[in-house]
Parts: C-alpha cells; structure tokens; sequence
C-alpha cells in the first residue's frame, strides 16, 4: 500500500511540476541560424530588438527552423536537401532527440506544428524521384515518427499551419534535384510547381498551379496572415525570364494573384527571391532577393510599395511597424516607414530565414 501511495504522489507532484514556456529562453520572438566566424554553425533566437537570447551549436549548415507553439522547443534542420533535424531545448541548449528518416529520404529545410504541438510536419523528398512526402512525428513519445502522406507534388519547401486550423499549406516547389547535388537540377522542362492545401491527414483539400508559361517558377517559401491569406514567394528557372513574378498571393477558393514591381526594379531581383513574410500590422509583405541585394514591399493586396537596398539580405520577418531582416554579413535591420534601419552588427553570417515563433 506504501509503495502505491508513493507513487500517486510522484504522479501529483510531476504534475505540479511548472511548465516550461519560451520565456525561460529569454523570450526569443525569432529563430535564425548563422554561419559564426570560425567556420561552425549554431542556431540563434532572437529577441524583438534583434539581440541574441540563446545560441545552440549545429552539426552542418542550417536552413529554417520550426518552433513549439508553447513550450521552448525547436526543430533545426539541415541546409535542404539534408539529413539532419535536431530537436533542441532552447532553455538548457541540449539536443533532446536527432529525427531518423527512413531509408531514401532527405529532409527538405522546413517543418510545422501542430496547433497543440503534439504532431511535428516535416517536408521531405523521396530520393531519385523527388517525390514529396510531409512526414509526421508524435512530439509527446519523443518525436516518434508516425506516419507521412504525399505532398501532391515534387519537391515540397516550405510547409505551414494555416491560423485556427490544423489544416496545412505545402509549397511545391516542382524542382527534382540529383540525390547528392541539389544544383543539379533533373526535370527543368516538366516542372509543375503547386500551391497544395491538405488535411492533418493528408487529404487533398485544394491546389493552386501557375500559367503554362510559368512552369518554371518554383513555389518556394510561404508567410501566412491571420484571415488566412498566404503569400508565396517563387524562384525562377527560366534563363529567359527577365523579370518574373517572385511574389503570389492566394486566398481559399480564388485563383492566384501574382504581383510584381516595376520592370527595373523587378529585373534587379535577378528571379530570385529568398524569404517573405507579412508586416507585424498585416498590412504589406516583404520580399528579400539575395541574390539582387534588395527587398521588395507590397501592400497585401499586391501593389508594389517600394524598393529597399541591403547586402545579401534574406531573413526576413514581421516585426511592429514594418519588419526585421537578416543578411550574410551579420546585420539585423529594421523596416519601418519605407525605410531601413540598421539595428545589429552581429559576428556571423545569418542563413537563409527568420523564423517567426508563435505568440
């Protein structure tokens, strides 16, 4: 009888264990990775003013991250196509658990949660085939994975929650790369990206695919606004496009809106844009190009706001007022009355996003 009182008191206490939020890891409102100074990578969170609040080391190169809608979890994964995903306690910096893939598969940069946090989705490719698959892992039993479901389409990118749903958007980007060389791109005259909504179970709720003409525009990135609203974010493969649309916006129901700048300053985007996402106030998004050195502002309805210039940027996300980027030469800026301010000169080199942690 002792020892069963024992343990129904073990039980209560574990449950009035506090629970960890992100606040006991400095309440970071971003996650970005960054190549640091002597060659090593580590994963950083961010506050709103752009100062560090933890850093966690990085086996290899790092590309996007997703964060716990409650509790101070990350999942960093690899530069895309790659094999890593480390699950991290971002308030100790300990690496709980390293995601295992089965065989021929490769993670493809990006992942969401669920509305809870108890399921973690991640987009993956098949290997030799390109093949896109969105994988599911049970949070709650150590991010076992429990199944996966077909992204309806090749080479999923970016995957993303959409706002009081457990209903998912996939970015595909339509791109079948070699197994061990993602520049060596295979199927560039029958590329089809897609725009796919699916269930949390994988069924196929709606698709959205571009003109003929723009086959070769590879959907790749998403920002999500709280009405439901998505903006996706292309990169063209089409050496013959001067001045392709980078940016779409698609709302349930509608065909797509594409958007674009001025023909100058379109051009100086080079056909590529590397992040987007909305202003803190919903009312513009921003466009980075890397690639042109730029970003680009709309409002949300598509019209072109202006041009910003800034070395190498490419993080990118809301922040009160306008936005705040990341570039390869360490800056954090700030966008704010169609200005760009720089807020940090930090020792790295910041990669591709600025991941924007749930409030």
């Amino acid at each position: 009888m002792g020892s069963r009182r024992q343990f129904i008191a073990s039980l209560l206490a574990a449950s009035a264990l506090p629970t960890l939020s992100w606040a006991d890891a400095g309440n970071p409102r971003y996650l970005a990775a960054a190549r640091e100074p002597g060659g090593g990578y580590a994963l950083f969170g961010l506050s709103v003013a752009g100062r560090d609040t933890f850093r966690v080391p990085l086996p290899a190169r790092g590309h996007a991250a997703a964060g716990h809608p409650h509790q101070p979890l990350a999942v960093a994964f690899a530069r895309r196509p790659g094999t890593y995903a480390l699950v991290i306690d971002c308030a100790d910096g300990r690496v709980l658990h390293q995601l295992d893939l089965p065989e021929g598969r490769r993670f493809n940069g990006h992942g969401a949660f669920s509305a809870a946090g108890d399921v973690l989705y991640t987009s993956e490719i098949v290997a030799g085939s390109g093949r896109g698959l969105i994988g599911q892992w049970d949070t709650t039993r150590g991010f076992r994975r429990i199944g996966e479901f077909a992204s309806h389409g090749i080479g999923p990118h970016e995957i993303a929650r959409l706002p009081g749903s457990e209903d998912l958007v996939v970015a595909n980007g339509g791109i079948h790369t070699a197994l061990n060389d993602e520049r060596s791109k295979l199927n560039l005259d029958t590329m089809q990206p897609n725009l796919s909504y699916v269930s949390a179970g994988g069924r196929l709720l709606e698709q959205v695919t571009l003109a003929a003409d723009l086959h070769r525009n590879s959907i790749r990135h998403l920002a999500l606004r709280a009405d439901g609203l998505v903006a996706f974010a292309m990169q063209s493969e089409d050496p013959a496009a001067l001045a392709p649309p980078l940016l779409g916006l698609h709302r349930r129901g509608a065909p797509p809106v594409l958007a674009t700048a001025p023909e100058a300053q379109q051009t100086r985007m080079k056909g590529y844009a590397g992040s987007i996402a909305f202003s803190g106030d919903g009312a513009h998004i921003a466009l980075t190009s890397p690639h042109g050195s730029v970003v680009c502002v709309f409002e949300a309805a598509g019209q072109f706001v202006g041009m910003l210039n800034r070395a190498d940027v490419s993080g990118v996300g809301p922040a009160t007022g306008g936005f705040l980027t990341t570039d390869g030469l360490g800056g954090l800026c700030r966008i704010k009355g169609g200005a760009l301010s720089p807020l940090v000169a930090a020792p790295r080199a910041w990669d591709n996003h600025l991941v924007t942690l749930p409030t």
